[in-house]
């Protein structure tokens, strides 16, 4: 479970009574999506009949457009984590980042989630050997993506919720 028992309201959107505009919403559905996208790899190579994760990515570009509801980006989730549940490994973790990734619509702070769920891909793609390494490299991407005004917020998430994570964030 990556959502904390209290929520932070600076996650939590205006209309529901938080701070978090919504283009720095739509900003974090964007942002989960590519970290997302880039292990999506690691799924599709393992199952390459199984659109489920890719639909879900094409799903959160479609909320930020406004082009589907919330419920529709929360059936896509569900449709992405049944992908993953069938899975093991790397390609497990990849296809739950991207069920992540369009539930941002839903909730925003499952953004975190994505980005952690990522790092996990790549660390179970890398073996013992290299895996810490190449999940820093990961983190580092990830981060080199995010708009600056999210930059000092988003870290600031990460350490607060990275025992939660599996201290995917320990860099």
């Amino acid at each position: 479970m990556i959502l904390p028992k209290i929520r932070d309201p600076r996650f939590t959107a205006l209309r529901r009574g938080g701070t978090l505009t919504n283009d720095d919403h739509h900003a974090l559905a964007v942002w989960a999506a590519q970290c997302a996208g880039h292990v999506l790899h690691l799924f599709e190579d393992e199952q390459p009949g199984d659109g489920r994760p890719r639909r879900a990515l094409e799903l959160t570009h479609a909320w930020v457009r406004g082009e589907i509801t919330m419920q529709d980006a929360r059936v896509a989730a569900f449709h992405a984590n049944a992908a993953a549940s069938e899975r093991k490994g790397a390609a497990r973790f990849a296809a739950y980042s991207a069920g992540q990734a369009v539930v941002v619509a839903h909730v925003a702070a499952h953004y975190l989630g994505a980005a952690a769920y990522a790092i996990k891909a790549v660390w179970v793609a890398s073996g013992k050997l290299g895996a810490q390494e190449r999940g820093k490299a990961e983190w580092q991407w990830q981060i080199d993506l995010l708009p600056l005004r999210l930059k000092d917020l988003v870290l600031e998430d990460q350490r607060n919720r990275n025992s939660l994570c599996w201290n995917a964030f320990d860099v």
